[in-house]
């Protein structure tokens, strides 16, 4: 069942905000660790295209090489479950993840991962929300006007693109799957690309992540409808927001909890301090108009793991 604290605040959302830490930047210099970590192995999360990705952290690949004194091997993962994957085999070291992805990570890893920091926003929150949206000519205009109509999911391992629409459709009385309330539905393979199949007629509506705060007309001030329109790849005009759900707190900054505990130290150092040192680099990483990182813990995402029983212990009953 989903957590008493994930009904009433929202979906892992930190009962109350924490102020963004200012920290100094670690300095420059090989560690101890290296030697047990000569490579640090870095997971790039899925939903978006992979140029877009590695141009995107370029400065920060190298500003973390400059500052430990090691290479960074980047893994450019297709979907939400290579990383996940790769941190159960031990083959990463650190990844952004969203919360759903990390639960999954703590679950096949046995608990070999820690989350580091998320992001907070402008006004202060450390959440976002999933949105359901539609072409703003299909003439659908609220979520009672989806029924019949076909309905593309993000990512199986995506928060906001897969896990929590669900769980909040069956609290309204609507089942989610195919043939029932939607008349079908299907994975489009990442966030961009779901957005690109509804535009293109191939489904009648999906599933994303926005910050939800700031103009809807430039896609918020962060999430994967910004970075959309940052990119010219869409019009907000083109579209129709007709649902959004309840605060979901922000997917982690993840390390693997088997690497030496100095390193993930210095990991959490060198992002506490990343958004005042070098705010470029920060806001290219984060995807948007973040304020900075906060510090978080495994017990803030339990309510995602409760979310992912649930939605097992269904799969067995079907």
């Amino acid at each position: 069942m989903i957590s008493r604290r994930a009904a009433l605040a929202g979906f892992g959302v930190l009962p109350l905000a924490k102020a963004a830490l200012a920290a100094d930047m670690p300095a420059p210099g090989k560690r101890a660790w290296a030697a047990e970590l000569p490579v640090i192995r870095m997971g790039l999360l899925g939903g978006e295209n992979d140029a877009d990705r590695l141009a995107r952290v370029d400065g920060y690949k190298k500003l973390m090489e400059t500052t430990f004194g090691v290479p960074v091997k980047l893994m450019v993962a297709a979907d939400y479950s290579g990383v996940i994957q790769a941190f159960a085999a031990k083959q990463l070291d650190i990844a952004y993840n969203s919360p759903a992805a990390y639960a999954q990570s703590w679950m096949q890893s046995d608990g070999d991962v820690r989350p580091l920091t998320v992001t907070q926003e402008q006004d202060g929150s450390t959440s976002y929300v999933a949105v359901l949206y539609t072409r703003a000519d299909s003439g659908i205009a609220s979520l009672e006007q989806m029924k019949g109509h076909s309905l593309a999911w993000a990512d199986p391992n995506s928060a906001s693109g897969y896990l929590i629409p669900r769980a909040e459709f069956r609290t309204m009385g609507i089942d989610p799957e195919p043939g029932k309330y939607f008349s079908r539905t299907g994975f489009a393979g990442g966030h961009e690309q779901t957005v690109v199949a509804v535009l293109n007629h191939q489904y009648d509506a999906g599933v994303t992540w926005t910050s939800g705060i700031g103009d809807p007309a430039t896609g918020y001030t962060r999430g994967n409808l910004r970075m959309m329109v940052d990119k010219k790849m869409l019009d907000m005009k083109d579209l129709r927001i007709i649902w959004k759900s309840r605060p979901i707190l922000n997917g982690p900054l993840t390390v693997r909890k088997s690497t030496p505990l100095a390193f993930q130290e210095d990991m959490l150092a060198f992002h506490l301090a990343l958004p005042t040192a070098y705010p470029d680099i920060y806001h290219a990483v984060d995807m948007g108009n973040g304020k900075g990182w906060v510090p978080v813990k495994h017990e803030d995402f339990q309510p995602f793991i409760d979310m992912l029983k649930q939605e097992a212990a269904d799969r067995r009953k079907r």
